[in-house]
């Protein structure tokens, strides 16, 4: 059986991406992804599409699809840690889905997107329980979402504004990945988020973080706010990104030997006001088919 550093070296070099869900670029301005292609390529050179198999792809994405342009299947539908989660009916849609739009590989936020059963439209996305148990939980999905679809799959660090369990995000995703003997894709907005909800510094445990599992990254604006009091901050994909996500991703620009491909999550801006993000992610960080260079 080969291991998770062999079969890396087959996955191909997506560079810098645009991601979409059902329905995100339909509003008027907001970037559509093959209009986008031709005006920006080099922003454009994969799709990343968010999936619910309820909704399927909307007609943006069937256009790129069509085209037959590289792309990521990102679920958003998906509780790994939950084994009734990978039912045949669901498995089954993936499977045609993934027939559709012939993904580089699965990715999806190791989190928990619905409470309870399965429901048409139920997005609700919270953090996992950040414990041993819980990552090998976790880690048990990816092998059977891995084994059901023969793609790899990608776990994601989820945003959140409060963590449950004793381990930090990153010690849970290292446990989660070598469990499963996967890769991750990190996000270092979430990361950010996490990093200063729970008064640490934004480098906080990298240093012992097996970033050679990084193959995706995600970039993305979020917002800050305060309730009754409480400070708190959104993920909420504008294009307004946080210093300190800035900060986590020029740490790491030179630590990720297997980077495969970058995301900018801005879909739902005025295309006009997201150049200025992809242009700092471009000369930050850089895809190539070794790896990655700053």
């Amino acid at each position: 059986m080969t291991t998770f550093f062999e079969r890396v070296e087959s996955l191909p070099v997506l560079g810098i991406g645009i991601s979409t869900e059902y329905g995100s670029s339909a509003p008027k301005g907001t970037p559509k992804p093959l209009t986008f292609r031709k005006s920006h390529p080099e922003y454009a050179s994969f799709l990343e599409i968010g999936i619910e198999v309820e909704k399927g792809l909307d007609s943006n994405a069937k256009k790129w699809v069509k085209k037959g342009l590289p792309t990521t299947y990102h679920f958003l539908d998906l509780n790994l840690d939950e084994p009734e989660d990978l039912d045949s009916l669901w498995l089954n849609k993936t499977r045609a889905l993934i027939e559709q739009i012939n993904p580089a590989w699965i990715c999806g936020d190791a989190g928990m997107w619905h409470f309870g059963e399965r429901e048409r439209g139920q997005m609700l996305l919270l953090p996992p329980v950040l414990t041993d148990d819980s990552a090998s939980d976790y880690a048990d999905g990816v092998r059977r979402l891995r084994a059901e679809t023969g793609l790899e799959v990608i776990p994601e660090n989820p945003p959140g504004i409060v963590f449950l369990g004793d381990l930090h995000i990153l010690d849970f995703f290292a446990r989660l990945t070598e469990k499963a003997d996967t890769g991750m894709l990190l996000d270092v907005a979430h990361l950010a988020i996490y990093q200063q909800m729970t008064g640490r510094e934004p480098l906080d445990g990298l240093s012992d973080f097996p970033l050679d599992r990084v193959i995706e990254i995600h970039v993305a604006g979020a917002t800050k706010r305060t309730s009754e009091g409480f400070p708190w901050i959104e993920d909420t994909h504008t294009t307004d990104i946080l210093p300190e996500t800035w900060k986590i991703l020029e740490a790491i620009a030179d630590k990720v030997p297997n980077l495969r491909a970058v995301v900018y999550e801005c879909e739902r801006n005025q295309a006009g006001t997201v150049i200025e993000g992809f242009a700092r992610i471009s000369e930050t960080v850089k895809c190539t088919t070794s790896g990655v260079t700053p």
